[in-house]
């Protein structure tokens, strides 16, 4: 069986961030992003969000679990306290992209600040699309081609949160809650077609096992359990497999 190979991404006039803006609007998560934000955008209406609070808090949040936290525990009354130990805790998965992500785009003359807007701009989409994309190109175009994608795919959520929002009395309930599954299952359906190692596979399998059978038992902290056994046995399968 044959492995599809990436083709190198484009640099238009020789311009790193300019191959990153095409290249994050021309990937499937522009889609999936816009039509989750769309749900986004109606459900912040319905609670009494302004169109221009969306966009800033899309901008500053920058992940939709932790946007819908925001304005779900806002909406519920909670302190200022409570909501960033709750976003907080769901941006903890995302430290694991950013550690895994940020030695493939700096060199040892690269400055801490020029860092920052990669860091803010890994979620999940920009995550794949970058670990993806970057390291066939030169390492000093690595970190504009980053931000390049990141800001594509920011417009989308915010072009689709705006939508959103304004369409938020025609839209059906059950399309919008329908929609914030699309960036869940676009991830699956990525990790899945970039699982090529026996541990990768193997971590997927016990994932999709673990998950819903924690849930249907009502086990607390489901997502902690289900990285940790599937984790380890991926990488323990994964060492004993190098071994003479």
């Amino acid at each position: 069986m044959s492995l599809r190979i990436p083709r190198s991404p484009r640099i238009p006039s020789g311009s790193p961030f300019l191959g990153g803006l095409v290249a994050g609007a021309s990937s499937v998560f522009t889609f999936v992003i816009f039509g989750s934000y769309l749900s986004i955008g109606a459900f912040a209406h319905d609670l009494g969000f302004s169109a221009p609070w969306l966009s800033f808090s899309t901008v500053l949040v920058w992940a939709a679990p932790a946007q819908v936290i925001v304005i779900a525990s806002l909406a519920a009354g909670a302190t200022g306290l409570e909501i960033a130990v709750a976003v907080t805790l769901s941006a903890i998965r995302l430290l694991p992209m950013v550690v895994s992500l940020l030695p493939l785009l700096k060199s040892a003359d690269t400055r801490m600040r020029s860092l920052i807007l990669p860091t803010h701009f890994t979620a999940i989409s920009v995550w794949i699309e970058s670990l993806r994309l970057s390291p066939m190109l030169p390492r000093p175009a690595r970190i504009p081609f980053v931000n390049g994608i990141g800001v594509a795919l920011m417009g989308a959520a915010l072009a689709g949160g705006l939508i959103g929002h304004v369409l938020a009395g025609v839209l059906p309930a059950l399309l919008v809650s329908a929609m914030l599954f699309l960036t869940p299952m676009s991830f699956l359906s990525s990790t899945v077609r970039n699982a090529r190692l026996l541990s990768e596979r193997i971590a997927v399998v016990v994932g999709l096992v673990m998950a819903p059978a924690l849930a249907w038992l009502d086990i607390g902290l489901d997502l902690l359990w289900t990285g940790l056994v599937g984790g380890t046995l991926a990488y323990l399968v994964q060492r004993f497999r190098r071994r003479p």
